[in-house]
């Protein structure tokens, strides 16, 4: 901005700017040291800098007074540009974070060249650990000052209330005290954001005079009191967020006054109801969010004429009647949450709100059924815990491959056993259980615990959603999560498990299941009687270093079967500290076979630290055993009487199946041979009422075919899936054994799976997970192994197992692991794409393949950390598990045998990969590299 008005000088300043030009050598190389960190420059005034300065219309007080700021701030380093006005470094590292912002903005007089002003400082996201600085005052210009995302401390100087400032974001720091009383002279102000702080004592009076000010955010502090009486006079507020507070008294029925009002929060804020009528007025609300208030039971409130609804959020409001039906012409709304209130009747169909995503019903006594306008495509809808209509197993809410999100769990009054888990016909326990141990978020996984192994099993291939619920296969325990985090951009909703792949706690912590309003872990299959309950927590999200990551505070209520057991929970003051694990023991009485325990956030704790969204309740793992009884896990085998009952049962249901098969004609079919080998044959046939079927003929003589027929009668007949053939029946004469299937046109999967050998190899050849390749062990986090290494041939642009660099590196990902030992990934990326690719990404690109393609599954994350790392959410590992390059990786022994083999057979197979003799060069491998890419997609 300042090179334009050059043109404009007058001839006379050319001899300055000569001798300043000439002054600039000196003063490019002359550096002193900040005053409070040795070896870090800033640049000294001298008459030559001057004079350069009086060339660039900059004042040289100017310029002095934003190095005070950036001292005071606590910044270790500090450049600044006056030609062009700009901050070139500022913070406490060289290079600032990737989120970080740092901007200065300044102004000159049309009229008068020399006449400069900063106007806005924004130093964000620099963890900033200093006091907020008084010469702000030497600025008198300016208007805009954003510190947010600091670690700042001390209080707001009383400087400060006797600027012009007209927008002061202070949002995530660490100030204390009172809110100065001298604000309120700010009368220019507009914006004012103290939210995610440590202010204490009443909200001044004297914030009343703001007259202009149209956002205010005062969210997560200690605030008490009232809410002051002069916020009457606030009739251009637009933006109001008063929630996590410590509020007293009844929400004031001025908020009429507030007809400008857009935005109102008051989640948790203390404040007590019923929500005044006079809301009615308030025309122009887009964004209402009112949370766990106290006070009576009230009616729904009156919001009729706020048309423009997009998110309407009245939770834990003790909202009573029904829910009205002028919502459902809220074309605009987007997200509508009236949850755990007292709404009764039915729901409405919401068939007008064309934008509705996500619907939390979840906590009332509604009635009636789900109307089928709502279970539409794309949307999310929580009806959990009502009074609804059960949902049978031929219920349109109960249809698969729906493109829908929707819970139902507890969401009927019927005194069935069922009613716990919907969609289920006649559900009875198989067995009961004295145990259940699970590991949150993860996978399975064994630890050893009082001298014996045990076995927690895993919930991470449920991702979770807003309103999800999850029943572990054959396992009769699962979860119900419910609610959108909002505020995080993250329109898919699958971040629902936290990971921290690299820490100093047992692996049960290493794994988290989140939810943001509500998360119930159950067991519908437990013995009666007294158990106890072992909780373990670890706080992931937050840190222990001396950044504002440590600023933040998660909050949640713990109820065991419905009955409050701890409220407010803070797993970081419990386990002093975060990434400590901490575990709370409760005694419970189980009576009717099902233990519920639910985490339910109540609207309490930070929501914007280290990032928005990042509150609610978290768990890494669950252990409940019986008082009375020996732990029986899952897989522990039959009792004897269960072998009694079905060594009497099968003959006498053989029978019965046959004469069903004879009733319904199913032998008076006509035969026609399919295929077949050396067990088994295939017929196909059709039933007296049309159907097609085919008959499937084992060999009783044959030990695999007695063994398949069997497996397929345990296995297939206990399965209910829409993508796995139904098996009608079976029929045991003499020597014969046939099972009656749905008739599938294209034949067997295994057909097309089960391959020759040698193409079935080289398919799976350097995609496989090694404990698979090894030992035959498919983990859930086998797919992740896959998939890390799918990502490094994207990067280096080569086949994995047909690779071979200067070495003796077997394979693509040995020889990426041997450059990121030796510090050199870059060499991994495609020599075509280097010129344009950005260093730091592709570097973290190719840490979370080689974390993926870990050589244990436990170090591996799940799908949604692989996500969340790619997509900057998560930190990328700087050092990866296991990734010690040494003879005996078991990732890379199938390879260096298949090799021998090869060598030893003087086979061609080597006609797909790399030559490598002691003669290769780098550069030649890379050429070689570059051949095999352009050969993968010919």
């Amino acid at each position: 901005m300042f090179a334009e008005k050059k043109k404009k000088k007058d001839v006379n300043i050319f001899a300055f700017s000569v001798f300043a030009i000439i002054c600039f050598k000196f003063y490019s190389i002359n550096a002193i040291k900040l005053p409070q960190d040795e070896g870090q420059e800033y640049y000294n005034l001298g008459f030559c800098s001057l004079m350069y300065y009086a060339v660039c219309f900059c004042a040289c007080s100017l310029v002095d007074a934003l190095q005070q700021i950036a001292t005071t701030l606590g910044s270790k380093y500090w450049k600044f540009n006056a030609e062009e006005c700009k901050v070139e470094k500022v913070g406490l590292t060289e290079t600032p974070p990737p989120t970080a912002k740092q901007e200065i903005e300044c102004e000159c007089s049309p009229t008068n060249d020399t006449d400069c002003h900063v106007v806005k400082i924004a130093f964000k996201d620099h963890n900033l650990p200093g006091t907020l600085p008084p010469e702000i005052l030497k600025l008198p210009g300016l208007r805009e000052i954003d510190l947010a995302y600091n670690y700042i401390s001390g209080s707001i100087p009383p400087e400060w209330t006797s600027s012009n400032l007209s927008f002061m974001s202070l949002l995530v720091n660490r100030l204390s005290g009172e809110i100065p009383k001298a604000l309120g002279n700010l009368t220019s102000l507009t914006y004012l954001d103290l939210e995610s702080n440590a202010f204490s004592g009443a909200i001044p009076q004297e914030l009343g005079n703001l007259v202009n000010l149209k956002t205010l955010l005062l969210s997560s502090n200690n605030l008490t009191g009232n809410l002051p009486a002069s916020f009457s006079t606030l009739r251009n507020m637009t933006d109001l967020r008063i929630n996590d507070l410590r509020l007293s008294g009844m929400i004031p029925s001025y908020i009429r006054n507030w007809k400008e009002l857009k935005r109102l929060e008051m989640m948790a804020s203390g404040l007590t109801g019923p929500i005044p009528s006079v809301i009615s007025v308030l025309n122009n609300l887009v964004n209402l969010r009112i949370s766990d208030i106290g006070g009576p039971v009230q009616p729904f409130p009156l919001v009729r004429n706020s048309k423009g609804f997009t998110k309407l959020i009245l939770k834990n409001c003790k909202l009573s009647g029904k829910i009205p039906s002028y919502l459902s012409n809220l074309k605009d709304l987007e997200t509508l949450d009236l949850s755990f209130n007292k709404l009764v009747g039915g729901i409405p169909s919401f068939a007008q709100a064309e934008n509705l995503r996500f619907i939390i019903l979840a906590g009332n006594k509604l009635e009636g059924d789900a109307p089928d306008e709502l279970l539409r495509d794309g949307i999310t809808v929580d009806l959990s815990y009502n009074n609804l209509k059960w949902q049978s197993p031929e219920s349109r809410s109960c249809r698969p491959n729906m493109n829908l999100n929707l819970n139902l769990f507890q969401s009927t009054s019927t005194k069935k056993s069922s009613k716990f888990l919907p969609c289920i016909q006649d559900f009875k326990c198989p067995r009961y259980f004295s145990c259940l141990h699970v590991n949150c978020g993860g996978s399975d996984l064994t630890l050893k615990e009082t001298k014996r192994k045990i076995l927690y099993e895993g919930d991470g291939e449920a991702e979770g959603g807003a309103a999800k619920y999850f029943l572990k296969p054959n396992a009769y325990w699962g979860f119900s999560s419910t609610g959108d985090f909002m505020d995080d951009n993250n329109f898919q909703n699958t971040r629902y498990t936290v990971f921290v792949p690299l820490s100093n706690m047992s692996d049960l912590y290493k794994t988290a299941r989140i939810a943001p309003v509500s998360l119930t872990y159950f067991h519908a299959c437990l013995e009666n009687g007294k158990f106890t309950v072992n909780l373990d927590f670890a706080e992931m999200r937050f840190t222990n270093d001396e950044s504002y990551s440590r600023l933040g505070r998660r909050l949640f209520d713990i109820y065991i079967q419905e009955k409050l057991v701890l409220k407010d929970f803070n797993i970081m003051d419990e386990a002093k500290g975060a990434q400590k694990p901490i575990t709370k023991t409760f005694t419970v009485n189980v009576t009717n076979h099902f233990l519920a325990i639910r985490l339910g956030w109540a609207g309490k704790g930070t929501t914007r630290i280290p990032a928005r969204g990042v509150y609610g309740p978290m768990i890494s793992a669950i252990s409940i055993v019986s008082d009375s009884k020996p732990c029986t896990p899952p897989g522990s085998g039959l009792s004897l009487g269960a072998y009694i009952a079905i060594g009497i049962g099968v003959p006498f249901l053989i029978i019965f199946i046959l004469g069903v098969l004879w009733f319904c004609g199913c032998l008076s079919i006509c035969w026609q041979r399919r295929k077949g080998d050396q067990y088994f044959l295939f017929h196909s046939g059709v039933l007296s009422d049309g159907r097609v079927i085919a008959v499937k003929q084992l060999s009783s003589k044959s030990r695999q075919g007695n063994r398949e027929f069997l497996n397929e009668i345990g296995a297939i007949s206990c399965l209910q899936h829409p993508n796995l053939v139904k098996l009608h029946g079976f029929c045991v004469e003499r020597a014969q054994l046939l099972l009656v299937y749905e008739y599938m046109e294209n034949n067997s999967l295994s057909q097309a799976l089960f391959i020759n050998k040698e193409k079935h190899v080289n398919i799976c050849r350097g995609y496989m997970a090694p404990e698979y390749a090894l030992w035959g062990y498919l983990s859930f986090k086998a797919d992740v192994y896959s998939f890390g290494v799918l990502v490094l041939e994207i990067v280096a642009g080569v086949n994995n197992s047909s690779f071979m660099a200067a070495g003796d590196s077997v394979c693509l990902l040995e020889w990426a692991t041997e450059c990121e030992e030796t510090g050199h990934l870059l060499q991994v990326v495609d020599e075509r794409l280097r010129p344009e690719v950005n260093q730091k990404e592709a570097e973290a690109v190719i840490k979370v393949a080689l974390v993926c393609t870990s050589a244990s599954a436990t170090d591996r994350p799940i799908m949604s950390e692989v996500v969340a790392m790619l997509e900057g959410l998560y930190p990328v590992p700087e050092s990866i598990p296991g990734s010690s390059k040494k003879s005996g990786d078991i990732r890379f022994k199938a390879f260096k045998d298949l090799k021998k083999g090869v060598e030893n057979s003087k086979t061609q197979c080597s006609a797909n990969s790399y030559p490598s003799s002691s003669s290769s060069t780098p550069a030649a491998g890379h050429q070689e590299r570059k051949q095999g890419r352009d050969s993968q997609f010919v």
